[in-house]
């Protein structure tokens, strides 16, 4: 891990982040940052090496495609789901629970705020622990799926591989691997995630979209805010001159946006900026900072 990723936030800019969101209560956009302190790296943090995610438009043209991507996100699942949430994901469950959000919007897959005991987050991109099938629209759990395939290629889930973002694992070849298909039509199977390239569903956007029009603060935790999905609510905020706050490692695409701009970790501003003030405020019991 770079030098970066350890960066204690500046106590000026936490002294700023405590005037802002004062007693307003917050909502949280969450993106891949919110995550890496579980060991899922991310697509665009400080030393993050170049990556070439598959497309939506790659996924369903060619049967090999989906061969190379259900061979490494095979070998990936055993890690992704064994993924557990950190104190950034229990801090913000126990402001929920507390009263002290008013939504939460993740742009991650992993489903670590739900096991972490956050109710109502909008999986912006959907779920890593659900399958869909493209042709009947079925949905059944991943775990399922895991066990289909590992009948099929036994074994094959111990090859060795640099772990992505999206939980898979780079593999240079894959052509033995063997795909399952749907039980119900035969048909193709795909994570019920929103790969690149394809479109957020429209309720989702809406629902987002409800929630930052009421907003009285959003509040940004690890997103570089590169693509639109994003960005396009802080934009909204801004736009209605709702108070933004950015804390992310990083430059991102909404800083000149920002009321306030923290370049540090999640875990790290939120344990100083929710130590900073009375406990009773922000609804946050010590056991989240063990």
């Amino acid at each position: 891990m770079d030098d970066q990723s350890w960066r204690h936030p500046d106590p000026q800019a936490i002294v700023q982040m405590q005037d802002v969101v004062a007693d307003r209560t917050w909502l949280v956009l969450g993106g891949a940052g919110v995550s890496t302190d579980s060991g899922i790296p991310d697509y665009r943090g400080p030393g993050s090496p170049p990556r070439t995610p598959m497309t939506y438009q790659e996924f369903v043209r060619t049967a090999e495609g989906r061969q190379r991507y259900w061979a490494r996100a095979h070998v990936g699942w055993s890690r992704m789901s064994g993924a557990e949430p950190n104190p950034t994901h229990r801090m913000l469950a126990a402001m929920a629970h507390a009263g002290r959000l008013s939504g939460l919007i993740t742009q991650n897959v992993d489903g670590l705020h739900s096991r972490a005991g956050h109710r109502d987050v909008i999986d912006l991109h959907g779920r890593i622990d659900r399958v869909i099938c493209l042709d009947c629209r079925q949905v059944t759990p991943r775990a399922e799926l895991h066990d289909r395939l590992a009948l099929l290629n036994p074994g094959y889930e111990h090859r060795i591989g640099e772990i992505a973002p999206d939980g898979d694992v780079v593999l240079d070849d894959t052509t033995d691997f063997e795909v399952a298909t749907c039980l119900a039509c035969d048909g193709r199977l795909k994570p019920d995630v929103v790969f690149f390239g394809e479109n957020v569903p429209k309720s989702r956007v809406e629902q987002s979209y409800a929630l930052v029009e009421q907003a009285e603060v959003l509040v940004v935790l690890g997103s570089s805010l590169q693509v639109m999905s994003g960005l396009r609510f802080v934009r909204a905020a801004h736009k209605q001159r709702t108070p933004v706050v950015i804390v992310n490692r990083g430059q991102t695409r909404g800083d000149d946006l920002a009321t306030v701009r923290i370049d540090a970790g999640c875990g790290e501003t939120l344990s100083a900026m929710l130590r900073g003030g009375p406990q009773s405020r922000y609804g946050s019991p010590d056991h989240v900072f063990r």
